[in-house]
């Protein structure tokens, strides 16, 4: 993707130097695993209890005391090595940003909408927003209640190792897709969704599949944005489209629960099967049209 040279926005909050200053969510059960042969011993004498609080007391507030033994990294922390990539990624995520301004207050207008520029929030490890804590297991989302886009940039690694989706061209449409949802929020398509899945109570059923379409639409006008911007910007180069597909596949529920090695189970779909996940991307590409992108028909 070509990118170098392009505008970048100055709607980023960037708190990867201090993530984690928020506090953070009970540790998971996997990790209570590891810890607990460190941690057994401790509570047989005052001072081992003096020491479980006190790292207790560490670990919500954003530090990893396990860092100090070689175990895990310091919240909010990155080697010097890894320090001009992951600010490159920042510079690379900030000018994709832009593009989605520039492309949007241009085309949301022409469907009677005003466009507001969402914000974009950098962290590491963890932080708050206005829908609760955010944590790099997350992944990226969108935030309605604050409207920011959350983004914790180790997802994009994951993406390569784990899923076998590298590129640049696939971590701009996963920004795209967030922005896509911040879109739906200014249609007023986030909150209908909402109400609908409050009157239904406990379906979970049919709750999910309202999310899928919620989802697949973002994925399209990430399809109308990418259309757009290298109509403007010329910004895709050999394979970028490849890329994206590619991402779009490798997160598909079913792609997700094959990988987990459990049955694909589409009552369980939340954003898609990963066949949905390309034709949707694929449709919004091919007709820069955010009419073409109605999943809820």
């Amino acid at each position: 993707m070509k990118w170098k040279g392009g505008r970048k926005s100055s709607n980023v909050e960037d708190r990867r130097s201090t993530s984690g200053s928020g506090g953070r969510g009970a540790p998971s059960m996997q990790t209570m695993m590891i810890i607990w042969p460190l941690i057994k011993p401790l509570f047989k004498t005052k001072l081992g209890w003096a020491i479980i609080g006190l790292g207790a007391a560490a670990y919500f507030a954003g530090f990893n005391p396990l860092s100090l033994i070689g175990m895990g990294t310091p919240t909010g922390k990155i080697t010097v090595a890894n320090e001009a990539k992951d600010n490159e990624m920042s510079d690379f995520m900030a000018t994709t940003l832009g593009y989605t301004e520039t492309v949007w207050n241009e085309l949301l207008p022409k469907y009677g909408i005003k466009y507001k520029e969402p914000k974009m929030v950098l962290y590491r490890g963890g932080t708050k927003s206005g829908c609760g804590f955010a944590s790099s297991a997350m992944g990226p989302f969108y935030c309605p209640a604050d409207q920011k886009v959350y983004l914790d940039q180790s997802f994009f690694e994951e993406l390569a190792k784990n899923h076998s989706a590298p590129g640049d061209f696939a971590q701009a449409y996963v920004l795209a897709h967030e922005v896509g949802h911040h879109i739906q929020n200014l249609q007023g398509t986030l909150a209908k969704v909402q109400k609908a899945k409050q009157s239904w109570g406990g379906s979970s059923t049919k709750a999910n599949a309202l999310q899928v379409k919620v989802e697949l639409q973002a994925d399209c006008y990430a399809g109308v944005w990418a259309h757009h911007a290298h109509q403007k910007f010329g910004i895709l180069e050999r394979g970028d489209v490849e890329e994206a597909l590619q991402a779009a596949s490798s997160i598909g529920d079913d792609t997700l629960q094959k990988k987990a090695g459990r049955h694909v189970n589409p009552d369980g779909f939340t954003h898609g099967s990963a066949k949905q996940r390309m034709e949707w991307l694929r449709r919004g590409l091919n007709t820069g049209d955010m009419r073409a992108c109605n999943t809820f028909k």
